[in-house]
């Protein structure tokens, strides 16, 4: 199955270490399948994602850039780049943008996936306040920022110049118009999820909650497995 819009290029920006497999990980997987360079920008180090009493924060950072390299690598994800913003403390300040500025400029990306800032809610839950802010920095970042000189003149020493990233696709979105079938790359999904064995605490479970979760129906009424994207274009 070839996955519409395919792309030279894709970067992802999310909040947390397995942000990227949960929220596009079909997606990811299908583009890197035909292809594409696809890189992992992940704006906080997940120090706050156990129960464990006995866990500390630099321990468990450093358990979830292992587990995110090793998810990556399950998706055909060629590179990961970590911020270090604490986990619950993900802010959409200047500096974060301008640091998220720094990377697609470097990378230059042809699409970029994102969460959709405007989602507070997600089923039946409360979605995390880093995956609003990842969504908020990363639309501020695509727009204006990357494409105008103006912007960040202190770049262009380094080769920086500004890079239109024509293409956004926002995940966990309520507003989705774009959908991909995800079937034939399911399992490598499931897969690169259960990388992040520090997170999923019933992994023989997984694979059923993950097919309910995407179970759709396609336009010829067909049962597929699908992902949801709200698309914008900046052409």
């Amino acid at each position: 199955m070839t996955p519409p819009f395919i792309h030279q290029k894709a970067m992802v920006i999310m909040a947390h270490p397995d942000d990227p497999e949960f929220f596009c990980g079909g997606l990811v997987a299908q583009w890197a399948k035909h292809g594409a360079d696809i890189s992992y920008l992940i704006l906080t180090n997940g120090n706050k994602g156990s129960a464990d009493p006995a866990m500390t924060p630099e321990k468990l950072k450093n358990i979830r850039r292992t587990e995110q390299r090793a998810a990556a690598a399950v998706l055909g994800v060629k590179t990961v780049t970590f911020f270090n913003e604490d986990d619950g403390e993900l802010t959409p300040t200047l500096r974060v943008r301008t640091d998220v500025v720094r990377e697609l400029r470097r990378f230059r990306p042809d699409a970029v996936i994102a969460p959709d800032p405007t989602t507070y809610f997600w089923h039946g839950r409360i979605n995390h306040p880093d995956h609003r802010a990842a969504g908020e920095i990363a639309v501020n970042a695509l727009f204006p920022a990357v494409g105008n000189r103006m912007y960040h003149p202190e770049f262009l020493a380094d080769g920086l110049t500004p890079h239109t990233v024509a293409h956004i696709f926002l995940a966990g979105t309520l507003q989705a118009d774009f959908y991909v079938d995800i079937s034939d790359v399911f399992d490598q999904k499931v897969q690169a999820i259960l990388s992040h064995a520090s997170q999923i605490p019933q992994p023989e479970a997984l694979s059923d909650r993950l097919r309910e979760w995407h179970r759709a129906v396609d336009e010829y009424g067909r049962d597929v497995l699908r992902e949801s994207y709200r698309r914008l274009y900046i052409g």
